[in-house]
């Protein structure tokens, strides 16, 4: 795949996570391969945190910083050797936002997560909002910021083998576990769960299998994978990020939510792009239809994430989100 073909393939999902569409074509317009995308992304990120160095006042080196935090994400889209140092930096420039822009923002970690904790500590309900495959919990702040406009709490986290933890942990399908460590870490009776594209499959599986979970959402989340139909860009992720092609193939062969879904009992959203067609991967339309209490949403001309069609989702799902937890 060529530099340009890459870049348009990654458009809506890096604008959709807030890096601004014309300096995002100022810079890959200037790159001659994938190869050049990573360490063309880690310099703007780097920009960011210089122009916070010397901001005039505390807001705008809090924005800067948010705003690295977004190009340190996106550049780890593409591999290459730095990748573990863009996922760090992503890491440290949010937690540096945080303390200048909100100061009560708290990172928790435990066995298997980290991340923060934002929101009104007498909030009705807390969310957790789960990353994918390659995705992290830098990648999401939109979603975040439309749940805490509805006063609830959110905790924004990286799981095994995502964000800030992909360097030293990988992929496992049992994620229900590691939710269940996140909800006893944060100390409250019951979550929501806003999956993004996997994390909608490991959202679905967590709302079936671990109780305290009230109410739950998919984006672009897989009903189901199949190996041998995943085209090899997304193979390739999914070997870097479990470890190795027969932890990659065994991995897929647990996500299947046939049996699961019927076990959801919490309320569930589930929002498809009607334009998100990738080989191998079966779309939420089967969840939704199978879980109890399902509720389906295609955007006709969504794309993966959904990133091209931000209007025609993320209201509906931030308060299908706070009316089941206030309720």
């Amino acid at each position: 795949m060529s530099a340009s073909e890459f870049a348009a393939a990654q458009w809506t999902r890096a604008t959709g996570a807030g890096v601004d569409p014309h300096e995002y074509r100022r810079v890959t317009d200037g790159l001659a391969t994938v190869t050049d995308w990573g360490p063309a992304f880690l310099r703007t990120g780097q920009a960011y945190l210089e122009r916070a160095e010397n901001a005039e006042s505390p807001a705008s080196a809090g924005e800067y910083l948010l705003m690295a935090a977004r190009w340190f994400h996106v550049a780890t889209l593409a591999p290459y050797a730095e990748a573990p140092r863009a996922a760090a930096e992503a890491d440290r420039a949010l937690g540096r936002a945080l303390a200048v822009l909100e100061p009560g923002a708290r990172r928790v970690s435990g066995e298997g997560f980290t991340g923060w904790l934002r929101g009104p500590a007498d909030a009705p309900g807390t969310v957790v909002v789960v990353p994918g495959l390659d995705s992290a919990k830098e990648e999401f702040l939109d979603v975040v910021s439309a749940l805490l406009a509805r006063g609830l709490a959110v905790f924004a986290m990286d799981g095994p083998g995502q964000g800030s933890l992909a360097a030293t942990s990988v992929l496992r399908p049992d994620y229900e576990r590691v939710v269940g460590r996140v909800v006893d870490a944060l100390g409250v009776a019951r979550v929501g769960l806003v999956g993004l594209s996997l994390g909608g499959f490991f959202a679905a599986r967590s709302a079936a299998l671990e109780p305290r979970v009230a109410a739950a959402a998919t984006v672009s989340g897989p009903f189901r994978l199949d190996w041998a139909e995943l085209p090899p860009p997304v193979r390739d992720i999914l070997v870097r990020r479990t470890g190795g092609t027969d932890a990659a193939r065994e991995f897929a062969g647990h996500a299947d939510l046939s049996a699961l879904a019927p076990r959801i009992a919490a309320p569930l959203l589930v929002v498809d792009g009607g334009e998100d067609v990738i080989p191998g991967v079966t779309n939420g339309e089967p969840l939704a239809r199978l879980a109890p209490h399902g509720t389906y949403l295609s955007v006709p001309h969504g794309d993966h994430l959904l990133g091209n069609a931000r209007a025609d989702w993320l209201p509906r799902l931030a308060d299908h989100i706070a009316r089941t937890l206030a309720g």
